[in-house]
Parts: structure tokens; sequence; C-alpha cells
């Protein structure tokens, strides 16, 4: 009898993604140190949104204020952020994973996917994946393969940039278990100092916790949860439901620190507009806001509230505006200001829809 092949997972992650578009748009800044963030002007506010490798060498990365990459890499070019650009790229990247025979699609943001496939040879459908890719798009990308989400995405990160790696249950805690907690997807640098206050500082040390610890200190479930994480356990397939947002925010950072009232009220009233505009799109109600409120130099703070669930624009203005008034500090200057507006999720959402926390 003839036995069906194996059910295997892909994670695909363009290479230096933004840069990569940019280096598209204008060849002759191949080879050369990029970075884009902002508006290209290391003189504003603003942070890294990627760095080239040559970028990198520098030690310029991610969320590095811009004007300190210019400082690290000073013969950097630095471009403004195009957001339409990132986003064309990434929609004929992922038609070319849909593309593919037999693939289910998972797509977790501009340059990254999950991929499922039936296959006795994934290797050999990575690299057509990525023969592929490049063929369409001049992009390259790197792929992990998995026999669960969390393995398949953990690998890419030994296939950068442009290879191919698989982890197994096999060889999961020979090539993981010796590593430090922070290097998991799902944790971060405060959830790794809460293990190692228990003692738990590599994976493999996770991977054998006591559930019971666990649960104290996370919780019930997210307790147990990080436990599976240590073990690379979870979710086998592919979920190719459509992602469905459970909140839209936007932030922005002023070039000047605002301090004075009624240019903090305008602020907030384009902000709460931003936001729901966003909102009225998913045609959804709101439920809930966040606003987010960095101060001079540099103290972030946020504040959340539940509301009664409304679609009326001024009465999410003015619980904004409320809200501002009880806990924005009179007199401090302000350099951010950010808002989330959350929403109910629709019946028919994908379960677990968040990349992380999602049970796996």
């Amino acid at each position: 009898m003839s036995r069906d092949p194996a059910l295997w997972v892909l994670h695909v992650d363009l290479d230096q993604f933004i840069a990569a578009v940019e280096v598209l748009r204008r060849p002759e800044l191949a080879g050369r140190p990029v970075i884009v963030g902002g508006r290209g002007d290391p003189t504003e506010r603003a942070v890294v949104s990627t760095a080239s490798y040559e970028a990198r060498e520098f030690g310029v990365g991610s969320g590095m204020p811009l004007r300190i990459a210019a400082r690290k890499a000073p013969d950097a070019v630095i471009l403004p952020v195009d957001a339409p650009a990132y986003t064309a790229a990434s929609e004929e990247v992922m038609a070319t994973l849909r593309a593919q025979p037999g693939a289910i699609v998972q797509v977790l943001g501009w340059d990254e996917a999950f991929v499922g496939v039936a296959t006795d040879d994934p290797e050999a459908y990575a690299r057509e994946v990525q023969r592929a890719i490049f063929g369409r798009t001049g992009l390259h990308c790197s792929v992990g393969i998995g026999d669960t989400l969390v393995r398949a995405k953990v690998a890419t990160g030994f296939g950068k940039p442009g290879g191919v790696f698989r982890l197994t249950a096999s060889n999961w805690l020979e090539v993981m278990g010796h590593r430090p907690t922070i290097e998991l997807w799902g944790v971060g640098s405060k959830v790794s100092r809460r293990l190692a206050a228990h003692g738990i500082t590599t994976v493999a040390e996770l991977a054998r916790a006591d559930p019971a610890v666990l649960a104290a200190e996370f919780g019930p479930r997210m307790g147990p949860w990080y436990r599976q994480l240590g073990r690379g356990e979870g979710a086998r397939v592919v979920d190719d439901t459509p992602w469905v947002a459970r909140g839209h925010s936007r932030e922005t950072t002023f070039q000047q620190d605002l301090a004075d009232p009624a240019e903090i009220d305008a602020a907030l009233r384009e902000l709460v507009a931003r936001v729901l505009d966003d909102v009225a799109a998913e045609g959804r109600p709101v439920i809930g806001l966040t606003l987010k409120v960095r101060y001079a130099p540099f103290l972030t703070k946020t504040y959340q509230r539940r509301i009664p669930e409304t679609s009326d624009r001024a009465d999410v203005l003015a619980r904004v505006l409320g809200l501002a008034a009880e806990r924005i500090e009179p007199g401090r200057a302000i350099r951010l200001l950010g808002l989330r507006a959350e929403m109910p999720m629709p019946d028919d959402a994908r379960e677990g829809h968040t990349p992380t926390r999602s049970g796996w």
C-alpha cells in the first residue's frame, strides 16, 4: 500500500525585507550599508525600521534611534519608510507562496508566513519556494522546517541568510536545549528574568520545569504554555483562515516636545481620528482603549480602559480626552502619544489569532 507524504510546516522569512526592497529599487545601493527609518532624516526623532546586513555590521538594529544609527554607520544611506512599496512587495511574495503545489499559507506579517505542505522532501520543497520567490520578486528568503509551528519558526534563525534548516522533535533539545530561554519565540527579556528567578535559564530547563511552579508564576494558562514552548511543541497544522485584527493603533513621535495643553488636545484629537478611520474599515465597534504617553526624555506609561461597546466617534473621542485628562501628568513635556482601540472579535475569526500566545 502507498503511504501518504508527511505533513510539514515551513516558516518563510524574507531576508532584510525592507532594505532589500529599497535595494531592488536602487541597485546602486547593493553592498552598501542601508538604513530605513522615519522620514530618512537622522536629525529628526525616529527609529530604524530595518538595516541591511552591511549596516548591521556597524551595530545598527531595528528600533534604534535614527540619530544613533547614523553615528554608528556614518557612511550609511538613510532612506524614508515607504509602506505602500513594502505592502506591494509583500503581496507578491504571498501570492507566490499560495501558488506553490499543495501549499496552505498563513501570513504572519509583511515579511513572513507559515506554509503547510505534505511532502517527503521538505528541503527540496523549501528550495523551490526560495527559487520561486526570487524569480518573481528578486527577494531572498530563509526557510525553517518543522513538525510544529514553533519549531519551524525557530529553525528559520539557523538558516539565515538565504538558507534552509530543519528542527523537529528528534533534534530540538540537541540544538536548542543549551540556549537561553530568551532565544525562544514568545519569550522576551521580562519573561526570561522571571524564569531565571526560578532557576530556569535554558530551554532544556524550561522543557522539564515543574508545571506547578510555572502556573504559580505566570497563571494557569500561560505557565503550561511556556513549558510547552520549551519543548517546541504545539500546533502542527497551518491555518489559512484570514487573520483578524483585535485592535488598531497609531502613535506619533513629536519633533518638539509638547507641553501646552492646547497642543496636546489637538494631537489627541488627530490621533483619535486616525485610529477610528482604521476601525471604521473593520465595521466593528470599540470596546477598549489604551493610551500610550512617552514623557521627555524617555519615560513611557500606558493607561487602559474598558468602555461600553460603541461606534460613536464623538463618544470615543470624549472617552479618550477624559482618560488623558485623568492620567496625563500636567506640566510634563510629552515626546510621544499613542492610542489603541480594541474591538470585539467576530465569531468566525481564527481561534488563537495572535501568533505567539495562541495555545501552541
